[in-house]
């Protein structure tokens, strides 16, 4: 293969009918590393939100336990991404989400902002940090894609195109980025997870570079210092020196999934998807694994190779 014959293969495509196929190989070929970063950064920016962060930090989900959190948003997404809409796997994992939100009272309009960080804030990362900037059928699947998601999770009124999200999430920004004690919590904890990856040593270097890739609005928000011209633009600028010398690279053969990441750290010996999640009101996780399998829950194992084509075909329309 060559550099960019999985972007030739993305423009053969419709990105209303294929936004599946399409998305999939943006995730997992062209830019897993890059969207994996910037999930993360666009899951950080809802709790500036003080509905959302409030929330979060009311839960204690996400500052005691926030490598499971971090572990169970990231698994139950890339099931979904890597099976389809149809699936066992995705219904599966569409259904924890939607108990989970169901247990809790949030807005529709906040639910719609959390989606809508998801289709522009790793679009705005890979235009400035990617090997190469995204192209228009894949800024449009990712809307079609994330539309799709929404409407499995009962959100209304949703965005019908990229620009329309986009228009969205910065409205909505402007109108509720506000300091919240609770949020605060949750985004110290989230960047303590981060830091927590690496040896204790760098961890200074790891927070200093959080907080040089966050926009002013947002750093109001949490009432976080600046980084510093310095820090800010030897970050951003080691994250565009990484774009570059990744085109350099061959692409990759293997679709490259979210379960794969060293970051995912709590199920060294597997999961059940039905299993992921809180379980608020009472309600608790099934005993083992095992009965969870014997209730037809499939199970995900993190060092499993996917097939490359699963979740083709008549998934791809969601």
């Amino acid at each position: 293969m060559r550099r960019y014959d999985w972007l030739r293969e993305i423009q053969r495509l419709d990105p209303e009918r294929d936004f599946l196929r399409i998305y999939r190989i943006t995730v997992t070929h062209e830019f897993p590393w890059d969207l994996t970063r910037a999930l993360e950064l666009a899951l950080f920016r809802t709790y500036a939100v003080p509905s959302v962060g409030g929330l979060l930090a009311r839960t204690s989900e996400f500052t005691a336990r926030t490598q499971k959190r971090y572990d169970d948003t990231a698994l139950l997404l890339d099931a979904v991404l890597e099976h389809g809409f149809s699936a066992t796997e995705g219904r599966t994992a569409i259904r924890r989400m939607n108990q989970m939100h169901g247990s809790y009272d949030i807005s529709n309009d906040d639910m719609r902002y959390v989606l809508s960080t998801f289709v522009v804030v790793p679009k705005r990362w890979v235009d400035a940090y990617g090997w190469r900037r995204m192209c228009e059928k894949e800024k449009q699947a990712s809307a079609h894609y994330f539309r799709t998601l929404g409407r499995h999770m009962g959100i209304r009124d949703i965005p019908a195109s990229y620009e329309e999200f986009e228009q969205y999430l910065d409205q909505y920004e402007a109108d509720h980025f506000g300091w919240d004690e609770g949020g605060r919590q949750v985004a110290d904890a989230t960047r303590a997870l981060m830091a927590s990856w690496y040896p204790r040593p760098l961890a200074p270097l790891v927070n200093a570079a959080s907080l040089a890739l966050l926009d002013e609005p947002l750093r109001r928000a949490f009432r976080y210092p600046a980084a510093g011209p310095l820090t800010t633009g030897a970050v951003r600028g080691a994250l565009r020196l990484r774009g570059k010398a990744v085109r350099l690279l061959p692409p990759r053969r293997k679709p490259h999934y979210a379960r794969q990441n060293p970051q995912i750290k709590g199920y060294p010996h597997g999961y059940v998807l039905a299993e992921l999640g809180t379980f608020p009101a009472g309600r608790g996780a099934r005993a083992d694994g095992q009965r969870g399998l014997a209730a037809g829950c499939p199970v995900g194992r993190l060092a499993q190779q996917p097939s490359s084509g699963a979740g083709a075909g008549a998934d791809d329309k969601g």
